[in-house]
Parts: C-alpha cells; structure tokens; sequence
C-alpha cells in the first residue's frame, strides 16, 4: 500500500522508537489495559439486543400499542407440541403427556400450565396433535433453566409419542456453543504465516498481536453497547473480522521488519522503517474498513448500527495494536525473528547468472493477461456477472425453527405444529388497534382479514384492561419461510384494511412482520448505504492514488467480486447447491441483515487489496513511464504477500462454518467468497487486463499540470 517516505522525525517514526525503546513499559501497559478492559467489558458489559422492531413500520407500532394496553403479554412463553401415534386418550401416551405438563408446572420459571386434556381447542380433531402454552415467569429467564426444560420434553419422548419444545428461548437454550471454530481459523493462520515466513517467531508474532487487540476489542466493544446495543451474534462476526484483519496488518509490518533486516538495517532502524512504511499503509487499511463499517449507519437500523460501532472498534483496536505492541515485540525478537527455521531451498533467480533475470510465474501471468486484455477482462467479467446472477433473486428473512438442524427439538415441534395446526401456526400476524369503548365493533375488520387471500383464520379480538385497544390474531396458509407469507402482510395493509370500516387504525404486528418489516427496510435502504460507503471511499482512494480512473476501476471491480458473493451465497443458501455439505439442514432465504453487513467489511477489505497492488504499480509506471512493465512488476512484487493474507482471510472466515449459528455460517462463508474471488479473478486477470486496456488513461487526475509526477515513495512487503 501506498505510504509517506520513511521520515526518522515523523510521528510513526518517534511512536516506533518509543515502542521499540519502552518495549516492556508498552508491553506492560498493553496487558494491564487489556485485562482491565475484559474484566470492565466480559464482567460488566451491555447485554445483547436481539430485538429488531423499532422505527414508524407497522410493526413497531403494533408492538407500541401492546406495550401500553397488554403488559400482562410481554413474557416469553414457550409451546409444547405433542404428536400421538395412537391419539393423546391413549392410556400410555396420556400418562407420559400428563408426566410431563406437570414437569413443565412444577418449573420455577414458568407460569400455570394448561393440560390439552382440559382445553379442547389445544386438539386436533383426530386428537392425534396436541399443543399448549407455557409462560414464562421472567424475560431474564436464564439459558440453563430453559436447557432443563427442553431436556425434560426430549427425554419425554419414546415410543408412539414425540413431544418437542417451541419458542424463542428453546431454540436459543438447545443450540450448542459456537465451538473451536475462531480457534481453528488461528491454527490455520498460523500454518500460512509459517509457511510464508518460514520462521516460528515470525509466525507467532502477529497472531499473538492480533489476539490481545481481538481481546480487547471485544471487551471495549461490550461497553460501546450500553449506547449503541447490538445483537448477540456481533461477538461472533467481530472476532472473525478482528482476527483476519489483525493478522494480516501485523503480516504486513513483520513481512517489512524482515525485508529491512535483510537490506542492512539494525532491528530498530529496520522498526521504524516498518512502521513508517507498512505501519502507514495499516493505518489506511484500517481507516478503510472503519468508513465503510460506519456506513451502516446510513441503514437506519438501531441495532446494525450497534454492530457496525462495535466492528469499527475491535478494528481500531487491531490498528493501534499494529503500530504499538507490534513494535515493541520486534524490540524483543531482535535478530531472532528468523528463528526457529523452516528449512528451504534458496529462492530462485538470486545471485545473479541467468536465474537473476528469469522471470516470476506472477510476470509471465501478468504478461499472458496483457496480450489478450479484452479477452481476459470480458471472461473475468462475464464469470463475475455469472456468478452474481442469483443474487438478482435473492429474498431476505431471518432464520427460525423450520431451518434448525432436524434433530433439535425446536425443529421437531415446528414439525408438529405444522401438522397440526396448519405451516402458519409457526408464523402467526398479531393486529392492534386503539378503540374507543369496549363496545366497538371489530368484526368488519376481523371478518375481512379471516377473507384474505392467504389467510387461515383469524380469532376473536380481545380487549385491554383500560378499555382502550384490542388486539387478535390471524394465521396465514404459508410458514415464516415461504415467499408468499409476506405478500398476505402487504395486502393486507395495502388493500384489506384501508377498505374496511376501522382498519385504518389497525396495525399488522408480531414476530413474523418485524422480521418482513426488517427486511422490506434493508432492502429499500441498502443501495443508500452503498451509495454512501462508495462515496467516501473513492474520495479516500483518489487522494491515495492521485488518478479517478483507478479510483473507479476499484469500485466497480469491488462491486463485481461483492456481487459474486451475493450470487454464490443465495446459490448455496437459498438454492441448495451444496448447502447440506456446508452446514445448512435446508434451503431457506439469506438473513436479512447478512448483506448489508458483508457489503461494508468486504469493500473496505477489497479496497485494501486494490491500493496495495495498484500503487506498487503506480511507482514503477512513475519511474518508467510503461504501464505494461509496471503492471507486470507490481503484480510480481505484491503477489505473495496478497496471496498470504487473502488465504489468512479465508481460513479465518471459513471458521463459521463449523459453527452452529446458521445466520454466521452465511457472513462467514459469503466474506470467503468475495475474498477468494477478488484474490484470484479481480486481481490477477482483471486489473492488468483493464489497466492494459486504459494503458495512460489510467493516470487521469483533473486539474493537474503534471500527468505523472514523482509520487510518494511506496515501501511495501516485497515478499512474504
């Protein structure tokens, strides 16, 4: 990446000479503040918020009015789904269902339990399905205290009958931990450092940087949520991002400490030169993917907005980490940093003779891509917009039961009730109006929903304590999933109810709309919040790279990889193609907020790539005035290093796949994509093939006398 010629009296340079002087001062402050900060942040932190209804959609105002009138409705509540092969009347089936309401009765954290036995609307009439409703006590009901309860129905189960345990908390109590996936993202990391490196100090150094700085990011970031809260899987999503960034800064300077070292410097001459050079392009790489994070804030979304200022500072944190206990690590390492060797053949081409002048697999591709660039630029480019092409039928929701792996309990009881009680039992539309008096009269409005095209049926309305709003239900034919159950919500406010005498007044609320609503926002709010994060970032480029051409080539080819993305992830998650073998039980639509929040990470991560390779480019065009050559020599020159920190990305992002949480599982796996993608299709065909093609077009700067002035000295990684 582009960066200022070393200054010895520059701030990074005085920074890097006190971090390397005061090493164990730094060292020291860097583990207290840590431990302070995770002792403040893991002991006292913001707890997550999962709840994203909010704003002027119909939902949030539905949920506004049960708020004020329905206190007594704001608990959890969790549903017991029965299945009797032979009928719940059966003598050994009832005794095992009684056993096991009385269970769920006795819990301390629920409330009176209703036995279908005595409620005939719990059955259906083959009395073979059965359901009930067990609320819970508290909205803070511990996680274990569920896990008890779901355990209790799960061993319940046998024989001719099978019970499952439905609700939110269920599902959350009975979902395994995230598992060793973060911590096999850094054993693969580790692999690619030490082959890169070939030294196991050199290895070691920035992953154990970039776990103090994810540490302590995470820790600072749950103490962000008491102003900006965030949902619960933010932890998840941060430490991936915090581990691929941080690993790769800290490869970036290392890779520059080595090249200093090699070239004659002493360890803190070869410090500072890493600092100022590659420290620079870290601190821009940084700043990148910060102003694109932050432009999750142009989304709207109370919560996405917390999980982009929670982003944003586990990546400050990995900066500031970079530049300060980095270097005070290499005053440790000293000459040792090449310790503890990979034993290997010297490198081709050195020494002179006729190796010296052979040229590197990565020119002789350059070159091949060069003497066919609208070949190559209209084959890459056709590939990228092939795959994009699902991405155009992309559909948005959020996950729940019907997508859970099929042995847990949660799915089981989805199954059931489904049976049951129709696919919309699980997906039901709650209506909330404001009335006047206990007398008014609902039944218009009740009548033409239980009318609507796609509904099931609708129940009786009931009336607040204080008389002032009502509320009732209506179920729809199709379940959270399908893509007609959100049509039925937008008929209905769009045809049904402003048709009907008082429908106007009435809100069309619940789980299942928030999650539309939710949707509905993203997708109409998302070309904003691109629309912002390409602005600023190509004013950040331009001033970088001094040439509006290249700044646009970087947003258009970052556009092309993010849409592959986009298209290879609604092939796998929504189509199926090799879902199963990648952790997904079944076909279902992307989470809503998944694209919104790849968008920002993976453009500020693809613009890092872009200036790094294009200003390695840009210095020896400068010097040379040939485009072809130089393109061939940056791509040489940045190859490897590209090469590592990319196959780092992937390890670390490809870690969520072994997770559990299937709504991680999609970021994760569509950040590999667009990293992969833009590793290998963008920058080894599409960039030398179009800047062939622009040749001194790409250099275009307005209002400059010079078209090629001597530009800031680039000092990057060499090689890995």
């Amino acid at each position: 990446m582009m960066t200022e010629t070393p200054r010895e009296d520059g701030v990074l340079a005085g920074l890097a000479r006190f971090c390397y002087r005061r090493r164990r001062l730094v060292l020291l402050a860097w583990i207290v503040g840590v431990l302070a900060v995770a002792v403040g942040g893991f002991g006292f932190g913001a707890a997550s918020d999962n709840d994203f209804s909010g704003g002027s959609s119909g939902s949030a105002k539905a949920q506004a009015l049960i708020e004020r009138h329905f206190p007594e409705q704001q608990g959890d509540t969790l549903t017991l789904a029965i299945r009797a092969d032979r009928g719940i009347d059966d003598p050994a089936a009832r005794q095992r269902i009684e056993k096991v309401v009385s269970t769920l009765d006795a819990s301390p954290v629920t409330g009176p339990v209703t036995s279908p036995y005595k409620d005939p609307s719990l059955v259906t009439r083959d009395r073979r399905i059965a359901r009930t409703t067990i609320p819970l006590t508290s909205q803070n009901v511990k996680t274990s205290e569920v896990l008890t309860l779901v355990r209790a129905v799960r061993d319940a189960s046998g024989g001719a009958v099978t019970l499952g345990l439905a609700g939110e908390q269920a599902q959350k109590a009975e979902a395994p931990k995230q598992g060793p996936g973060e911590a096999v993202g850094v054993v693969a990391a580790a692999v690619i450092l030490f082959i890169a490196f070939g030294s196991l100090v050199a290895m070691g150094l920035p992953i154990v940087t970039a776990l103090m700085a994810i540490v302590g990011g995470i820790a600072l970031m749950k103490l962000v949520g008491y102003i900006f809260p965030a949902p619960d899987f933010t932890v998840i999503v941060c430490a991936l991002i915090g581990l691929g960034v941080g690993i790769d800064y800290a490869l970036f300077i290392v890779t520059r400490y080595k090249d200093a070292l090699r070239d004659g410097d002493d360890p803190e001459a070869a410090t500072v030169k890493a600092i100022t050079t590659a420290g620079h392009a870290v601190l821009f790489a940084g700043t990148t993917v910060v102003i694109a994070l932050l432009g999750l804030f142009a989304m709207g979304q109370k919560l996405m907005t917390g999980v982009g200022v929670a982003a944003s500072v586990t990546v400050l944190v990995t900066m500031v980490a970079a530049v300060t206990l980095l270097p005070a690590f290499l005053g440790f390492t000293g000459y040792r940093i090449n310790s503890l060797r990979l034993p290997r053949r010297g490198p081709r081409g050195e020494g002179g003779g006729a190796g010296a002048t052979r040229r590197t697999p990565a020119e002789r591709w350059a070159g091949a891509m060069q003497r066919r660039p609208v070949i190559a630029a209209v084959l890459a480019g056709t590939g990228l917009l092939v795959l994009a092409a699902p991405a155009l039928s992309m559909r948005l929701s959020m996950a729940d039961a019907s997508v859970q792996p099929h042995d847990r309990g949660s799915y089981v009881a989805y199954q059931i009730l489904s049976e049951g009680f129709g696919p919309g039992y699980n997906a039901p539309f709650v209506f909330a109006t404001p009335i006047a008096s206990r007398d008014a009269d609902l039944r218009p409005v009740i009548d033409a929903v239980g009318r609507t095209e796609g509904i099931a049926y609708a129940t009786p309305p009931q009336i607040s304590k204080d008389g002032q709003a009502a509320l009732f239900m209506a179920f729809p034919k199709t379940d959270f999933q399908n893509k007609a159950t959100p049509d039925v919500v937008h008929r209905l406010r769009d045809d049904v109810l402003p048709k009907v005498a008082g429908g106007k007044d009435v809100q069309v609320g619940g789980p299942n709309a928030v999650v539309i609503d939710f949707s509905d926002a993203v997708g109409a709010r998302l070309p904003l919040m691109i629309a912002v994060v390409l602005g600023l970032s190509l004013v950040l480029l331009v001033a970088l790279v001094r040439s509006v051409t290249i700044a646009i080539q970087a947003a258009v080819m970052n556009l092309l990889s993010i849409g592959a993305a986009f298209g290879v992830l609604t092939a796998i998650v929504q189509w199926g193609w090799l879902g199963k073998a990648l952790g997904f039980p079944t076909t279902m639509p992307v989470t809503s907020w998944v694209p919104m929040m790849m968008f920002p990470i993976l453009f500020g991560l693809s613009m890092d790539y872009e200036v790094f390779l294009v200003s390695r480019i840009r210095e020896d065009y400068v010097r040379t005035g040939d485009t072809r050559a130089s393109v061939a020599t940056g791509l040489a020159s940045t190859a490897k290093v590209i090469t590592a920190a990319a196959a780092i990305m992937i390890s670390v992002f490809m870690t969520s796949v072994f997770g559990p949480d299937i709504q991680v599982k999609q970021i994760g796996l569509g950040m590999a994509i667009a990293v992969l993608v833009d590793a290998t299709i963008v920058r080894l065909v599409l960039v030398p093939a179009v800047m062939e093609l622009f040749g001194k077009a790409n250099w275009w700067m307005p209002f400059r006398r010079n078209p090629t002035p001597v530009p800031p000295r680039v000092e990057e990684p060499a090689g890995v």
